[in-house]
């Protein structure tokens, strides 16, 4: 299989890199291709909602909406906002 060598990379993208890799326990060869092939693919193979950013999304909304109403429970529910989303775009909380 083919390898690739990085150079240069700015430290403060190196220690980005090894913490989502620690997150979701990847080394960080794999981490650098899961990013590398869901930028390119559109996000595709992005990684399941894990149960806290689900929460931390919910109580985001909640938030700006002031309350939420849904008639299916609340990881249901933060999957399909979430899936809808714009790839990439941060959200602040």
């Amino acid at each position: 299989m083919p390898s690739l060598t990085l150079k240069n990379l700015p430290d403060p993208l190196l220690r980005d890199l090894r913490k989502a890799a620690e997150r979701d326990r990847r080394s960080l060869t794999q981490e650098i291709i899961h990013l590398l092939d869901a930028a390119l693919r559109g996000g595709v193979g992005r990684p399941a909602f894990r149960g806290a950013d689900v929460e931390a999304q919910l109580a985001a909304w909640r938030k700006l909406a002031g309350k939420w109403d849904s008639d299916v429970d609340a990881p249901t529910e933060a999957g399909r906002l979430m899936g809808r989303r714009t790839p990439g775009r941060k959200v602040a909380f």
